[in-house]
């Protein structure tokens, strides 16, 4: 009677297989080491000819704001508001064309996604 299911060939994977697993580890280790790597990235972006500017972290957290003392009018809070919001969106925007592009590397453009 034939067994059903598993590999042909006895208990272990056979040796495609085996190589397949170890490339698999070996580029989930790459790929953990690469985003440990972006999280420790700092991107700057500035809005309002440097009135304002923005670092985050790859992780997304602000690490600091710079405001230019004539972007502080006591008459004007928005367009404060407005120059910081544009800001910290170039700069987490930075971070996710990074992040992207990093991860690029591993899926081979398959859109971060596996195929099936």
């Amino acid at each position: 009677m034939a067994k059903r299911g598993g590999f042909p060939g006895g208990m272990g994977l056979p040796g495609n297989m085996n190589n397949l697993m170890k490339q698999a580890q070996k580029m989930q280790k790459q790929m953990e080491e690469s985003q440990k790597e972006l999280e420790e990235k700092e991107f700057t972006a500035s809005a309002g000819g440097g009135a304002v500017e923005v670092k985050v972290n790859g992780r997304r957290e602000i690490l600091q704001v710079k405001l230019a003392e004539e972007a502080v009018d006591p008459d004007d809070v928005e367009m404060l508001e407005d120059l910081i919001m544009v800001a910290v969106n170039d700069a987490l925007r930075q971070v996710d064309e990074s992040t992207a592009a990093a991860m690029s590397r591993f899926t081979g453009g398959l859109g971060g996604g596996l195929p099936f």
